[in-house]
């Protein structure tokens, strides 16, 4: 997948090297590297003779005519990689391959090569970006050095940001011996969950407030504001609201109930959810979390990427 290849080029640990280059070249191609072919069609790469390049740089292939792109922004790309081995300099990977563009946002954790480059161009712009070692942070293993990496972007598009707050109509809908109020506006759920209801067996998702965006799919990274209590007990053991920052995460790699309840609600709606154990952390205690749990949420979905 073009993201884990990605994801790997950026090293681990979420730093990037002080000491990382970030250098536009002359058009003859960056560190060498000559890229051809139209935006919008996967590109054609040839690599010079010799050793792999030992500095980071980019290239504006193609600058683009659209809107500019800047620091905070999610960038829609259609990317090529390739492995600069000085051998067979093989591709990685492509999304006009597999015709799923990827998202990345631009933001401290990419190698500042990217940072700079992707404000260079804009939407229908292509870049040509080198990473070698000098752009991942020092590595506290031993292994080996990862092969000098090139990355061909095509830019797509940008994400809208995220909501605030969930946005759509109120229902009136909750879940029985739970209570969910809506201050309205960008103000947090106040949600209370102490009732001597038995808690439901299955999974019982209820809208609060209807979304009208895209429905929300198994595959996508969400961005939400939640709170988390135990059922019976109003004990809450977590809030993004009272973190001050929203949650983010690929659905696929949270618990099932969330996985389960969240998959199908249109962004921009808020629903209270209540997780039977089976569906939650099961049998396994967890901070603030009793075994055997049975977990109610109240989630906003602001983005779903």
């Amino acid at each position: 997948m073009p993201l884990i290849l990605f994801a790997a080029a950026c090293g681990s640990g979420g730093g990037t090297s002080a000491t990382a280059t970030a250098s536009a070249t002359a058009p003859g191609g960056s560190a060498g590297v000559k890229v051809a072919g139209t935006v919008g069609a996967k590109p054609t790469v040839t690599f010079p003779s010799g050793s792999p390049a030992t500095k980071s740089s980019y290239e504006v292939i193609h600058p683009g005519a659209g809107t500019g792109l800047k620091a905070g922004d999610r960038v829609l790309v259609n990317l090529t990689v390739y492995n600069w081995d000085g051998k067979g300099n093989a591709v990685q990977g492509s999304s006009y391959d597999t015709k799923a563009p990827e998202t990345i946002a631009i933001n401290e954790q990419l190698p500042q090569v990217l940072q700079e480059g992707f404000t260079k161009v804009k939407h229908g712009g292509r870049l040509l970006a080198v990473l070698a070692n000098d752009s991942v942070a020092q590595q506290q293993s031993t292994a080996p050095p990862e092969p000098t990496k090139v990355f061909v972007f095509d830019v797509v598009g940008t994400q809208p940001p995220p909501l605030k707050a969930a946005n759509g109509k109120e229902t009136g809908d909750s879940i029985k011996g739970v209570k969910v109020v809506n201050p309205g506006g960008e103000k947090a759920p106040t949600l209370t969950t102490k009732t001597g209801e038995k808690p439901p067996k299955d999974l019982v998702v209820k809208t609060v407030i209807q979304g009208t965006g895209e429905k929300v799919k198994t595959t996508n990274t969400l961005s939400v504001h939640y709170t988390g209590k135990i059922w019976g007990s109003d004990k809450q053991f977590d809030s993004s609201w009272e973190r001050g920052q929203p949650a983010e995460f690929p659905l696929a790699q949270v618990i099932q109930g969330w996985q389960k309840g969240l998959a199908g609600v249109p962004v921009g709606s808020r629903v209270v959810m209540s997780i039977p154990p089976e569906l939650g952390y099961g049998d396994q205690a967890q901070q603030g979390i009793p075994a055997k749990s049975t977990l109610v949420f109240v989630v906003d979905v602001l983005a779903a990427y």
